[in-house]
């Protein structure tokens, strides 16, 4: 065991003391609250905070991170404090030991109630690629690429927890050769790995957020599939963008990573050509240093880095409010597929697979240009920690299921 203050945490664990993600549990017959993971336990803070009498603890009884998260980044920043204390000071050991819960005993649910989901395109890579494959007869980004972070609006409510199962949808598709589309299951489904920011302070109509405010805005991040039917997508996409190839499933890690555990994360993010225009500039900007692991069945596919995204989350956040759109406590900013310039640096089969021309090959032996039923993807991502370590975010994962009759 590594020992990180008094709380044992195994060799390798991705959630030490400096990590402390916020989640949601329950017990059987008992109804969910917030928790926070570490080690192999998860803190059940209600009780705690109760034991206190801290003015916050009536937030850890709610069935999602939504109440605390509304408190602001003032109230986030005590309670981390609060936290730290008392996992690395041995005076608190009697107070606290009674109120860590074995992980393998509990039931993680979906860790925060999304208001409004968002998914941006902000790789440059991932664009160039994509652009290459679905327009080879122009120019690979689109004029406006370069100027602005392109997302869309996606369906809060097929937002789901890590090992919710991710049926086949269907949907109407245009065949190879043929004159009119017809309606079935998809045949070219797809994983997207990506990065999620969770808004926590929310804004009024109006109210612009700057790129330098991102810290005051964004409680955490967690990991993403933001699962996709390429050839749904390809049919229904013009003029107006997703739609039913990306609405049925996007899933999400259980555990939110506070972004101040990732300080030592923080990076220059990417020389941007052209300069972008003043709204989009910041004195505080960055992006982040994480290493992301893409797995089918257990064999890792890709290993993309986010430091590689051209658009940073800052970025995404003042383009979001711009025009003056509101931030809701829970909205999810998912980064797009995360992809890097080398080969095995692709978060999705659409660019490994170069569009399913060129399938990879599984240890087992068998191919995949995209998803079968029954596969299990997941991804995970890690993190610099302060005491030169890593951190992680846990996991996300999901299975293909028939599509329904």
């Amino acid at each position: 065991m590594a020992t990180t203050g008094w709380v044992p945490v195994p060799e390798g664990s991705p959630f030490t003391v400096h990590n402390l993600p916020y989640g949601v549990f329950s017990l059987p017959d008992e109804e969910p609250r917030v928790g926070v993971a570490v080690g192999d336990h998860v803190l059940d803070l209600a009780p705690l905070a109760a034991s206190e009498y801290a003015d916050f603890a009536g937030v850890f009884t709610a069935s999602s991170l939504n109440p605390f998260m509304a408190l602001g980044a003032r109230a986030w920043h005590a309670v981390r404090h609060w936290l730290t204390e008392r996992l690395t000071d041995e005076a608190f050991r009697s107070l606290v030991e009674p109120e860590l819960l074995p992980v393998d005993q509990v039931r993680l649910h979906l860790p925060f109630e999304v208001a409004d989901y968002v998914d941006f395109y902000a790789s440059e890579h991932h664009a160039t690629r994509l652009g290459r494959l679905l327009r080879p007869n122009e120019p690979p980004l689109t004029p406006n690429w370069r100027h602005l972070p392109i997302g869309y609006h996606g369906r809060a409510g097929t937002v789901a927890v890590s090992g919710t199962p991710v049926t086949r949808p269907s949907g109407q598709h245009l065949a190879p050769g043929e004159t009119a589309p017809s309606f079935g299951p998809s045949t070219r489904l797809d994983l997207e790995a990506e990065v999620g920011f969770v808004v926590g302070t929310p804004t009024a109509a109006g109210r612009r957020v700057s790129v330098d405010e991102v810290r005051e805005y964004v409680f955490g991040v967690v990991l993403v599939n933001d699962w996709s039917a390429r050839d749904l997508q390809a049919w229904e996409a013009r003029p107006l963008g997703p739609f039913l190839g990306k609405s049925f499933r996007t899933s999400v890690s259980p555990w939110v990573v506070p972004l101040a555990a990732l300080d030592a994360a923080a990076v220059a993010p990417p020389v941007q050509e052209p300069a972008p225009l003043p709204y989009l500039r910041g004195t505080h900007d960055f992006g982040l240093d994480l290493d992301l692991e893409v797995a089918i069945n257990d064999q890792v596919v890709a290993r993309p880095r986010y430091a590689h995204m051209y658009w940073t989350p800052a970025q995404m956040l003042a383009h979001l409010t711009s025009n003056g759109a509101t931030l809701r406590t829970g909205d999810l900013l998912a980064s797009g597929t995360v992809s890097g310039p080398g080969e095995g640096e692709y978060g999705c089969l659409m660019e490994a697979t170069e569009g399913g021309a060129k399938p990879l090959t599984l240890a087992d032996g068998s191919t995949r240009a995209f998803l079968e039923d029954g596969d299990v993807v997941t991804v995970r991502a890690t993190a610099p920690a302060p005491d030169g370590g890593r951190l992680g975010f846990g996991a996300v994962t999901g299975q293909v299921r028939p599509a329904a009759p």
